[in-house]
This record gives C-alpha cells, sequence and structure tokens, in this order.
C-alpha cells in the first residue's frame, strides 16, 4: 500500500498485530463493511523457518527482528540479578516466539476476575472462547500408548477454531516418569486439565499442526493468506505507533481520533480512526503507548514535557508475572535431553530429517510436560492448618482486595498453587543474560533435564513506565519478584518438593544420573537451602499481564468491564495488560480466548450505534 492510502477512513486502528491483535482484527473484518487497519512494528516473519519450526526457537531469542529482549533492573531479592524478558517484535507477537504450550486457567482463577469488580468476566462467560480460538487434534496412538490420557475430555475439545492444537509423537520416558511420579505422590490428573477444576500432572497440548509439524500462531491461524485479501483489512508492518490522537471538549472525556505513526522509511503520518482505537501491544508497551499518548500518572507525564489527557496512575502498575525457578538435573545415560543439540552435526541431521520427512523428528515436536498441584513442600501437600499457619504469618502483606483472593484460594485444597513444568534440557542463569537464549543454551557438557517451579497467582507486583517521550526508548520493566516476601516463602517450599520428584527410589529418579550434576549444586531439602536456590534460579516465564488492569477506576483500573479505557471514549485494550490477576498456567490461551470475547463486546458496541 502507499502512504496516500492512509488517508482512506477507517473504522478501527489496532495498534500491534500481535497475539490479540491479529484475532480482533480478523474476527471485525468479518464484516466486509467494517474498515480495519492493523499497525505492527516488526515484519511479517509467517515464512521464516526459524518462526515456523518448533524446535528452532532458540534461533529467535536477542536478536532485533523477533524479539524486542527486555531486561530488568536488578533485583535485590534475586541476588541484583538482572532478568531477562523475550517479547515477540512480528506479526504474531509473543505467539511466534514462545514455547508452544497450551495449558488453561482454573475455575477459581478466572472467578477472582469477576470478584474483584468484573461480574461479567468469570470462568463460565469465558470458556466457549477458550474453545472458540481452537482446533484440537486427536492424539497419536504413540502418545497414548506411552502416556495413557484416559483423562482427556473430547468434549472439551470441540471446535474449529484458527490454531491447530496437537499432542506430539515424541514422547519419551522422561514424560512417561514425570506422569508415574505423581501419579504415585498422589497428584495424577483426575481429569481434563481444561475443564478448570483439575489438579496433578498431565501431558499439555501444543500449538503445533499436526499435518506440517509446524508452530500454529496468531499469524498463521488469523492472518491466512485468505484472510489478508480481504479489501477491508489492511496490516502496515515495521511501522511504530508513536502516540494515540484525541479530540477533546471542556467537560468531556477525551476522543480517540486515531493515531501516529513512524513508517520503516522515517515518515510520520496521522491516521484517523472513525470508530474506534484498539490497544493491543501487550503488557509492557500497551501502558508505554497510553503514557506516550498523555494517559497516565500526573507527575510522570509532566516530568516527560508530555501534556496530561488523563491522569490515571494506574497505568503501568499491578504488573503481574509468573517467576519460575529451574533446577537442572544430570540424566543416566541413554535418556534423551535435547542438551545433544549444541553438537552441530546432531542438529544438522534433525534439521535434514525435519525439512525431507514433513517435519519428521524431535524439531517439529513440543515434549515439555506439567503438573498442577495445591501448595506442596518436601512432605508433600501441605496440610491445611500448616498452610494457614503460613497466611498468618503474613498477614500484614496481604491486605489488599487482590492478595485477599489470592490467599482465600490457595488455602482451599483443590486450587492451583504451583505449576511444575518438565524442560528437556539445561537451564544457565547468568548474573547479566543477553537473551533468553542465553537461559536454554548449554554450557556443561553433561546432559541434562530441568523441573520447573511456577507460582501461579503470584502476590508481588511490578511497574512498567517510559524512561523518554520518544518511542523508540523501551520502557523499564521492573517486576519485583518477592517484593512480597510470601512468594518466596511459597517458591521455597515448592522447591523443596521437587526433592521428592527426583529421588532415586521415584520413577523420575530412575531417569536420573545416580550422583550426578546438579544445577545449582545446592539441594532443596533444607528451607534455607531452598531459599537460596530460589534466589539463584528464578527467571521469568515471559508471562507479563496487569499493567492496564480491568477493574473499577477507584480499584486500581485503567479499562472497565468492556475493555475501554477510563477518561476516554472510543480507545480499548484487548491484550494481556487488562487481566486483573494473573491467569493460572501458560497465558496464551486466556491471550486468545480474552481478545476473541473483546471482538465480541467491540462488535455489540457497535451495532448498538
Amino acid at each position: 500500500m502507499t502512504s496516500a492510502d492512509l488517508d482512506l477512513p477507517f473504522d478501527y486502528i489496532v495498534v500491534g498485530g500481535g497475539t490479540a491483535g491479529l484475532v480482533v482484527a480478523s474476527r471485525l473484518t468479518e464484516d466486509s463493511s467494517v474498515r480495519v487497519l492493523v499497525i505492527e512494528a516488526g515484519a511479517d516473519r509467517t515464512a521464516d523457518p526459524f518462526v515456523l519450526t518448533p524446535g528452532l526457537v532458540a534461533a529467535l531469542y536477542g536478536k532485533d527482528e523477533y524479539d524486542w529482549n527486555f531486561s530488568s533492573p536488578p533485583q535485590p531479592t534475586l541476588n541484583n540479578r538482572c532478568v531477562n524478558q523475550a517479547r515477540g517484535r512480528m506479526l504474531g507477537g509473543s505467539s511466534a516466539l514462545n514455547f508452544l504450550m497450551l495449558v488453561y486457567p482454573t475455575k477459581g482463577n478466572i472467578d477472582s476476575w469477576a470478584a474483584l469488580g468484573n461480574p461479567s468476566w468469570n470462568h463460565e462467560a469465558l470458556a466457549p472462547y477458550f474453545r472458540k480460538f481452537a482446533t484440537v487434534h486427536e492424539p497419536p496412538q504413540a502418545a497414548k500408548d506411552l502416556l495413557g490420557l484416559k483423562y482427556l475430555n473430547e468434549d472439551l475439545s470441540k471446535g474449529d477454531g484458527p490454531i491447530q492444537v496437537s499432542y506430539s509423537e515424541g514422547y519419551n520416558v522422561t514424560n512417561e516418569a514425570w506422569l508415574k511420579t505423581f501419579t504415585n505422590l498422589g497428584l495424577d490428573a483426575g481429569g481434563d486439565p481444561r475443564d478448570g477444576t483439575t489438579l496433578g500432572a498431565f501431558q499439555n497440548h501444543a500449538n503445533i499442526d499436526p499435518a506440517t509439524h509446524t508452530r500454529s500462531f496468531a499469524a498463521t491461524g488469523y492472518y491466512t493468506p485468505e484472510i489478508a485479501k480481504r479489501p477491508n483489512l489492511v496490516v502496515l508492518t515495521e511501522t511504530l505507533v508513536s502516540r494515540v490522537l484525541f479530540s477533546t471538549a471542556d467537560g468531556e472525556d477525551a476522543v480517540a481520533a486515531g493515531v501516529e505513526i513512524t513508517t520503516k522509511d522515517g515518515e510520520k503520518k496521522q491516521v484517523s480512526a472513525a470508530t474506534e482505537v484498539i490497544l493491543a501491544a501487550g503488557a509492557l508497551q500497551t501502558p508505554q503507548i497510553l503514557e506516550l499518548s498523555g494517559v497516565g500518572g500526573r507527575d510522570l507525564l509532566e516530568k516527560h514535557g508530555i501534556s496530561v489527557v488523563v491522569d490515571n496512575a494506574n497505568v503501568g502498575e499491578h504488573v503481574q508475572d509468573h517467576p519460575i525457578v529451574c533446577q537442572s538435573f544430570e540424566v543416566a545415560d541413554g535418556v534423551p535431553s535435547a542438551d545433544v543439540l549444541r553438537d552441530g552435526n546432531i542438529l544438522q541431521a534433525l534439521m535434514g530429517m525435519y525439512q525431507s520427512g514433513g517435519g519428521a523428528g524431535p524439531l517439529g515436536e513440543s515434549i515439555i510436560s506439567v503438573a498442577y498441584t495445591p501448595l506442596v513442600d518436601g512432605s508433600g501437600v501441605v496440610p491445611a492448618e500448616t498452610k494457614k499457619a503460613l497466611f498468618s504469618e503474613h498477614a500484614a502483606t496481604l491486605t489488599t482486595p487482590d492478595a485477599a483472593h489470592i490467599r482465600a484460594l490457595a488455602e482451599t485444597p483443590n486450587e492451583a498453587v504451583f505449576q511444575y513444568l518438565l524442560f528437556p534440557s539445561q537451564i544457565c542463569v547468568p548474573d547479566r543474560p543477553t537473551s533468553m537464549a542465553h537461559y536454554i543454551t548449554p554450557v556443561l557438557p553433561e546432559n541434562f533435564i530441568t523441573i520447573m517451579t511456577i507460582i501461579n497467582q503470584p502476590f508481588s507486583r511490578g511497574t512498567v513506565h517510559i524512561t523518554s517521550p520518544d518511542v523508540k526508548a523501551a520502557p523499564t520493566w521492573d517486576p519485583r519478584y518477592n517484593s512480597n516476601p510470601l512468594d518466596l516463602e511459597l517458591l521455597a517450599r515448592g522447591v523443596q518438593f521437587v526433592e521428592r520428584l527426583v529421588d532415586p527410589a521415584t520413577p523420575f529418579g530412575g531417569v536420573l544420573k545416580g550422583g550426578g550434576k546438579r544445577l545449582p549444586e545446592l539441594r532443596g531439602d533444607d528451607l534455607d537451602n531452598a531459599r537460596e536456590i530460589v534466589r539463584q534460579r528464578q527467571i521469568s516465564v515471559f508471562h507479563v499481564a496487569g499493567s492496564c488492569a480491568m477493574r473499577p477506576r477507584g480499584q486500581g483500573g485503567v479499562v472497565d468491564e468492556r475493555l475501554r479505557v477510563y477518561g476516554t471514549r472510543r480507545l480499548r485494550v484487548v491484550d494481556a495488560s487488562v487481566f486483573p490477576l494473573e491467569p493460572v498456567g501458560n497465558i496464551q490461551s486466556t491471550v486468545y480466548a480474552v481478545a476473541e470475547r473483546a471482538a465480541d463486546l467491540i462488535k455489540e458496541d457497535r451495532a448498538r450505534v
């Protein structure tokens, strides 16, 4: 398209062509009378083999053409380490560089969104949208034979959505031992994890197209060649949105009238939106755009010479992220580990297999396994009395509405306090990582697998704010991990439980090398040691959310229940920044579901006009 085409009227301008933005644009342009412009800072990488090949994801991290590559300030509770945060910089956003995991939040978790002042956002309301985005394929017989998968409820698999969801054929003895170990500890999946109530170990789906063994993500699902041909959809890549443009009148809300952009050729231009501007730039950059546009805390905006349009200091606050503690264990001889990919000859052979065999082999698979557990420690599931005593000890830090809801959920016996992941290779945790690749590139010659411990609903809150009026200056993301000390205490107990999993007497312990190496070398039996493991080995699992929270304005909100930005008209947010509480599990499924529902809300509001 030419620059002149931007002078034509658009009904909607979607800022960000990532996971949420492409969902909304695709659904809105199902109506041929609605004209939509999507503006994406990155390029179209839908034909890029590094993006499409599941096993080559490490090649994306830290490279400007794929990854915004954020880094936190030194974290005081993590021995002053900095933590890396990968963010997708291309069509499809972070769905183009994640680890392809499809897991789902719990009913209690999503119902807490309603309890925090959003009555229309509960699990029942969102459940249809968790099905709408996906087409779930039958597990291959090899997966059934090895892992059973008898807990699957096929009634939860109905759907013909754009994202292709499947199981792998490459699960191995480590996945089998994982499931058996949790079963022996009384933590097998008693039902389908997608129903919102199940605890225990399970084999998660992955967003991989089983026909091609390629990544299925927002750009391949919601921006297919057929959708791209729609005359009412324009997608502008390699273009930065510097601010939302407002028209205002005395005593009235600011009205979003369009956006100011800088094209890849350096041309500045203003583009108008007749109906709405829709922000979908993600949990780190949506608040950046709002602040650059004059929507944010007055003191911050005036410090950077930005005229205040809406004074709302909640923008960029309330940031949540899943903390993940990574413990790596050397595997026994002959046990599979992805660490073998350090050998260029092996990698080349697997690439040849993948390319010549229609996606065959490990590079076309995802074999991470999962478990949801209640609060556990080195003794197993923590008794109700012990749990209550721990939370009572920290009661002074649990006075916010968020904390009260999280505590209530955590004290119930059937809520997933922790998520455990089985990752197929070693994790290195440098003090100053250069990118996510720094974490997952093998540094030791031995072969490892990693157990990852995650708090599903952390109590700590961070921030993300601009440091300059220039859109090209990245905002500062400060997750403030463990700023609520209870998070550290919970993680330490979760680390203690790992010792139960790796005990030589368990099936999982049986796949590890007797007397083999550990990363870190510390054992987690002792609570003080477990705390130190957290300090040394906690990073992010890139599930940032909550920076423009959906909740009443007087209770920290930036958007209302229909995702409209307070103090404005014709301006909405549809990405993970609106989540009032961090979802349980990997958030990809929730981003898709919320974006699907957002599209319906926008259509409803248009019909009312």
